[in-house]
């Protein structure tokens, strides 16, 4: 599959030319690249200019290793399940990327500080993350294009969708 210059697929596939590869082989983990959440946001983020990132609920890793890839650092990814952490840690390696894979509970551990924040998780989650994060851009998803996000101190710059599913580039408001 490909978004924007990245193409996103396993090792047993060759990416184009002239595509930036990110290689993923989700294990037990969540994400391979090709639901239209994950797409959505890695479109929204393509479009920034490369900063320091937080990706929440990290799954496979396919978000984190894509804004390695394409320049954001340093990259921070989390999630809560530990088959996720392994498959990230393996995925980040196998594509060459420097990114600090931590195991932590979005609702109970504090965050670490970073610019722009990414979460493609549940609607539920992106709302507490809103809540928890100071970061001054977030990119979220796993959300319908029906469902209303609660901004809180965010407001929205630009919403996307696609197959019924939606995601937001919001922005600080204070």
């Amino acid at each position: 599959m490909c978004v924007g210059p990245l193409w996103i697929g396993p090792p047993w596939q060759r990416p184009p030319r002239d595509a930036v590869p990110v290689v993923i082989d989700p294990g037990r983990a969540f994400g391979t690249g090709a639901h239209a959440t994950t797409q959505l946001c890695l479109e929204l983020v393509a479009e920034l200019e490369p900063k320091s990132v937080l990706d929440v609920g990290c799954g496979s890793g396919v978000i984190a290793i894509a804004v390695a890839l394409l320049g954001f650092t340093p990259v921070v990814a989390l999630d809560v399940d530990a088959a996720a952490i392994d498959a990230t840690t393996r995925n980040a390696a196998v594509n060459g990327v420097n990114i600090d894979v931590r195991r932590l509970d979005l609702v109970t551990d504090v965050l670490p500080k970073t610019e722009l924040a990414v979460a493609n998780i549940s609607l539920d989650l992106v709302q507490t993350l809103l809540a928890r994060t100071d970061a001054r851009l977030v990119v979220a998803s796993g959300f319908l294009e029906r469902d209303h996000v609660e901004l809180g101190a965010y407001r929205r710059r630009e919403r996307r969708g696609r197959e019924g599913w939606a995601a937001d580039l919001l922005e600080r408001s204070e």
